[in-house]
């Protein structure tokens, strides 16, 4: 409560410090005509530094008014489509609180001579609000390049090898186009496949939640997002592309993409085929082929029940991260409209896709006990395969003036094979512990269906408001396989004593229901102050009939093992009561309250009719804090408490023989923990120098932290229970910093970057109390250039430094130091030939944990020929891991255990490649 009522003053404090007297008005006039301009955009200046103070637009007379400015001296930056820049300076103080510039009379650009225009990058740039706009004009691209090469150019932004996006120091997640989803959860579609030229602006901002974005009173939801809007000219014609490659080592690609697009509809259908993980195969690979939010768990604070397959058998999970070789097919369709003088829209995706991966790895681990060490080494063969599609479509009808519907269903069917063989053995002290050989193989099929609707009304005051969000979640999942193991285990002397074999069908058939509802009504309490009352309700109903079988002598799998099978039957009911404070005024925006659960948990074990129930009540305090200094430069900060219920895993596991070097038992005694977690960030952009700043950070820990315990015996042999620790507290932090500027000099662009993070975690490891604090520090460098049709390129490249240390083995740590380079450039030779590269360096220096260094340098190189007088036609011959570097490993030390695992990976190959890109696009289309 000491935080809440401290933050409040100061803000308000603030509020009262930031209200300046000064202001500026005038009116904007053709200069040949004197017809007013409507809708100008007017900016205020500071003389010293070009950073933006304010910002407005000219009304429909073309008269303009910006009051609250500060003294000094500044100057006016008019700027209207097609008429040339109007810049003025003047200066306010204490005897001069008002300037009246009369009629500002704008130019068209066309009647100036070239040498008169006020030229650069003022305009590039423009902050609407929490909206940073890129004039896309305004930026070079090579012909038919797409929009991920545009997003390269923009200040701010990175894109990396694999199409990742980041803003302002944040992952994009989503990227629309004119507003809307173009293929769901896929950026990459957008990116890689748009072409660069259509676009007309990229617009960046926070995405809030569709309850945030009515009432106007931030949740705490946001998404930074990334809006292509087109050229109206591009919205009408057809274009596309089609690509494909064959390489040695049997290695191939193959891509290809139509779009038409008429007025306010868009169709877009794509395919594509690869075996070089590069298509089909982006950074959101979770979302594309994997469970990803498959797995349903009853959200606002209830206690979590996970309905994944591979909680009794390894059921593939659809991702690829590298490990193996991977073949992905996938294919999709989209359409988007809207109708009706836009009160109506549409927006409809059909995705269809399978990867299979093959692969081998290995896993050298070493356990430092306090009773000893032990060594063990485990190979895997492994074989997996998903096919999944999905259908999503999204309803949108404007009702009246004041209340809006939106309906959204999404269906998803799945199937997933995986077939893995192991191998291992564990020793201490040169002596065998344990042995075993495990086969498992499952086939499982997912059947997912959520439908949602959201509808908001706009009462007769003004700001109030009442809204409905319901939502039901349906999933149906079953999974077959088969269990085979055999563990041997050794005594003190290293003689076979004991073993164990288990050859078992296991079957398992889970269902869920989760139906949510909630009701959202805001009120204006006065001009700067808003209240919104929140109460929802939830309901879980689902199963999970868990069936393992013993051979019968007959061969078939037919006897019962009943301690290895269950059938549970949960029933959950939620009550979500809040209440939420928003101020705003001026510069100022807070907001306060919380929110509170009433959970009611029924879970019933029908083979040994037993039943837990547990009633609890959880707390969601939260309070956020914006100043905005200018349009252009802001502070954010806010807090967020959260109480998190154990996990019915950690209260009451499921029974599960397929490791049996490693068992988890419940804990029926665990507690809630609470944690509290403050966010912090700061955002500078200076318009006229291109000078970009970003800092943020948060911290959070957690009281009564549930913890891992676990006990290892002499034969290898470890048991894991879950327990709470009532006299610690478990803590995370995250700082990031970053600074861009665009130079005269050379026309490059520097940057610099540093972030740090760290955690601190406890456990029991045999019975003793073990403190793991581990810390990793990054700083990068960055120069990037581009010269148009002659040369682009970025390098970067920094140290690192972390520490991992834990207090049962002092004096074996992971502290070391490394170092990482990324660089890519592509350059533009006559004849229309390209010449391009790009390369990654790591390095890990030796630690005490590990005797050492680690090396790793991958160099890809490409050259190309265009062909046909729009440069639309490319023949590239381009080589993968050129100096044949690439090998599947990776290091790793926490707490007492270190492990090292090498597995299958991409290698060198080489790859002839045709593309083409085609379009045909008419003027700009017809309005309906």
């Amino acid at each position: 409560m000491k935080l809440f009522i401290l933050l409040f003053f100061c803000l308000f404090s603030i509020t009262a410090l930031a209200q300046d007297p000064w202001s500026v008005k005038g009116s904007v006039t053709d200069h040949t005509s004197g017809a007013s301009l409507h809708h100008t955009t007017i900016s205020v200046l500071r003389a010293k530094d070009s950073t933006l103070v304010k910002f407005s637009r000219a009304g429909e007379n073309g008269n303009f008014s910006i009051p609250h400015l500060p003294k000094g001296k500044l100057f006016l930056l008019v700027t209207y489509p097609g008429y040339a820049d109007y810049v003025e300076p003047f200066s306010l103080d204490s005897s001069k609180t008002s300037v009246d510039f009369g009629k500002i009379k704008l130019t068209l650009k066309a009647t100036l001579l070239a040498d008169v225009i006020i030229k650069g990058k003022a305009t590039a740039i423009k902050i609407k609000g929490d909206t940073t706009e890129f004039n896309a004009s305004s930026y070079q691209i090579q012909p038919n390049s797409k929009v991920e090469d545009l997003l390269k150019q923009l200040p701010g932004i990175q894109v990396d090898k694999d199409g990742k996006i980041t803003a302002q120091g944040q992952k994009v997640n989503k990227v629309l186009v004119d507003g809307e989803e173009f293929f769901g959860d896929d950026p990459t579609l957008v990116t890689k496949n748009l072409r660069g030229d259509m676009v007309d602006k990229v617009q960046l901002y926070d995405k809030k939640s569709d309850q945030a974005a009515f009432t106007g009173i931030d949740d705490g939801q946001k998404e930074k997002t990334i809006n292509i809007k087109l050229k109206e000219d591009k919205k009408n014609g057809y274009f596309g592309k089609l690509d494909g490659g064959v390489a040695t080592n049997k290695f191939y690609q193959g891509q290809g993409m139509f779009n038409a697009f008429k007025a306010k509809q868009k169709f877009s259908a794509y395919g594509t085929i690869a075996n070089t993980g590069k298509l089909g195969l982006g950074w959101e690979d979770s979302n594309k082929y994997g469970s990803g939010a498959d797995n349903v768990q009853f959200q606002d604070g209830g206690v979590s029940f996970s309905f994944g397959g591979g909680d009794a058998l390894d059921s593939y999970n659809g991702q690829y991260n590298g490990q193996g070789i991977p073949l992905a097919r996938a294919g999709g369709l989209h359409y988007d409209s809207k109708w009706n003088n836009d009160k109506e829209s549409i927006n409809a995706n059909y995705k269809i896709g399978s990867l299979n991966v093959d692969g081998t790895k290995n896993i050298l681990s070493q356990n430092n006990l306090p009773t000893g060490i032990i060594n063990s080494n485990s190979d895997e063969q492994f074989n997996n395969y998903m096919f999944r599609q999905k259908l999503d479509a999204t309803y949108q009808v404007k009702l009246d003036t004041t209340s809006n519907l939106k309906l959204s269903v999404d269906g998803t069917a799945k199937n997933s094979e995986a077939h893995s063989t192991y191998s291992g053995n564990s020793s201490s002290n040169g002596l065998l512990l344990n042995k075993s050989l495990r086969t498992v193989s499952n086939n499982e099929h997912d059947k997912l269906f959520n439908a949602k609707a959201f509808w908001t009304k706009k009462l007769k005051k003004t700001g109030r408001t009442l809204s409905l969000s319901l939502s039901e979640s349906i999933k149906q999942s079953e999974t077959k396989g088969f269990l085979n193991s055999e563990n041997d285990f050794f005594n003190s002397k290293g003689v076979k004593d004991s073993s164990q074999i288990v050859d078992q069908y296991k079957i398992n058939t889970i269902k869920s229901s989760i139906f949510t509802g909630s009701l959202a009504y805001t009120e204006p309490l006065s001009k700067t102050l808003s209240l919104i009352l929140n109460y929802g309700l939830g309901f879980n109903n689902s199963s999970a009939n868990r069936k393992s079988f013993n051979k019968a002598p007959d061969g078939n799998y037919t006897i019962l093992d009943t301690v290895y099978s269950n059938n549970y039957k949960l029933n959950q009911f939620s009550n979500l009561g809040g209440a939420i404070l928003n101020f705003k005024k001026d510069k100022t925006t807070i907001n306060f309250g919380t929110k509170v659960s009433l959970i009611n948990f029924d879970q019933k074990d029908v083979i040994n009719n037993t039943s837990y129930k547990r009633n609890f009540v959880n707390w969601n305090p939260q309070a956020s804090i914006r100043y905005k200094f200018s349009q252009q430069r802001s502070l954010n900060l806010s807090y967020n408490g959260n109480t998190t219920q154990p996990s019915i895993d950690q209260v009451q596991p499921v029974r599960n023989n397929t490791d049996p070097l490693n068992i988890r038992l419940g804990n029926p005694d665990l507690k809630t923990s609470f944690t509290n977690t403050v966010n912090l960030n700061y955002y500078s952009y200076k318009v006229l120098s291109g000078q970009n700043i970003y800092i943020g950070g948060s911290y959070n820990f957690t009281s009564n932290p549930i913890v891992n315990s676990v006990n290892t015996d002499a034969t290898g042999k470890s048991v894991y229970q879950s327990t709470n620790l009532s006299d610690k507290q478990t803590s995370n932090y995250y700082l990031y910093a970053g600074f861009e500027k665009k130079l005269k000099f050379m026309d490059l662009s520097p940057g610099i970057n540093f972030n740090t993070n760290g955690n601190t975690y406890y456990s029991y490891i045999n019975g003793s109390l073990n403190q793991t604090n581990s810390n990793s520090y990054y700083a990068e460098l960055s120069l990037s250039k581009y010269k148009e049709k002659k040369f682009e390129g970025r390098i970067s490249f920094g140290p690192s430094y972390t520490t991992n240390q834990s207090s049962l083995q002092k004096s074996t740590n992971d502290n070391g130091w490394g170092l990482t380079g990324n660089s890519n450039f592509t350059v533009y030779l006559p004849g229309k030939f390209e010449f391009g590269s790009d390369a990654s360096y790591q390095y890990r220096a030796k630690t005490q944990s590990f005797a050492t260094d680690f090396h790793l340098l991958l160099l890809n190189a490409r050259i190309s020929k265009k062909f046909l007088k729009s440069e639309s036609l490319k023949f590239s011959i381009a080589a993968n891991d050129l100096l044949n570097q690439n090998v599947g490993f990776d290091r790793n030390a926490n707490g007492t255990m270190i492990t090292q695992t090498s597995y299958t990976t991409i290698k060198r190959y080489f790859m002839a490649s045709l593309s083409w890109d085609f379009n045909k696009m008419g003027g700009a289309p017809t309005k309906k």
